[in-house]
């Protein structure tokens, strides 16, 4: 007899707590957001702004506030976001004191075609719009290419990596037989890469090649510098 009242009060006790649990839980899921907080994780200026963030969260709603926590759909917020083509990741959640929260990684670009439209290729590869908030300082990529000059990505990052080549360069043009030409910020030559092979190498001789003519005042006397032939650097004057 005793086991059995032990039982009966277990069995109480339990339902007891979930009749709380479900009262907590239905109680909390009624009450609306208290706000929305935005956090873009990489170190890019916005390129799409917190009122279009907001609008593509809480659609047709008046504000955050005005939602309630049990019509959160969180994974379709996360896909409206990432539906925005300056968006490379995204996580919604809400906090526990009730704030809807969005960590949002937005796409890198890494050089702008000029084209029309004219286009960023970003760090994946990919084509990426501009955008009318920021407009990234990127070299300019002119020339021809069959997939949206996604085949420099390598060339790119590449650039991107080296600070001096990448204070240096303002634009890239890719020949239609497949060579490649550097233009240099503040320098009266252009830098001939050639084909995008042993580019740390060419990097190297051509630092190399602008110190010493640095040193030696002789950076105006040049109109090309070529970087094809193996190690080492051709220059030709004006």
């Amino acid at each position: 007899m005793k086991g059995r009242w032990s039982v009966i009060r277990l069995v109480i006790v339990l339902v007891l707590v979930g009749l709380l649990y479900g009262f907590t839980y239905t109680r909390n899921q009624g009450r609306k957001l208290t706000g929305l907080d935005v956090h873009f994780t990489d170190e890019n200026s916005p390129f799409i702004t917190l009122s279009a963030v907001n609008k593509l969260l809480i659609q047709n709603e008046d504000s955050v506030t005005s939602i309630t926590k049990e019509t959160l759909v969180l994974k379709e917020m996360e896909s409206r976001l990432l539906q925005n083509p300056m968006v490379r990741d995204a996580q919604v959640f809400v906090t526990a004191d009730g704030r809807l929260g969005a960590k949002i990684e937005q796409r890198n670009p890494i050089a702008r075609v000029a084209d029309n439209p004219s286009y960023y290729v970003d760090e994946d590869g990919k084509r990426m719009p501009l955008s009318k908030v920021y407009a990234a300082r990127v070299p300019i990529i002119t020339g021809s290419s069959n997939d949206n000059f996604t085949e420099l990505t390598p060339l790119l990052l590449k650039i991107r990596e080296d600070d001096f080549m990448n204070k240096s360069i303002v634009g890239i043009h890719k020949g239609r037989s497949g060579i490649i030409d550097l233009e240099m910020r503040k320098m009266d030559f252009n830098v001939r890469l050639g084909k995008i092979e042993d580019v740390e190498r060419k990097f190297q001789n051509f630092k190399a090649f602008y110190q010493k003519a640095k040193r030696d005042d002789k950076l105006t006397s040049y109109r090309l510098v070529d970087l094809q032939f193996g190690s080492q650097v051709v220059a030709t004057k004006k």
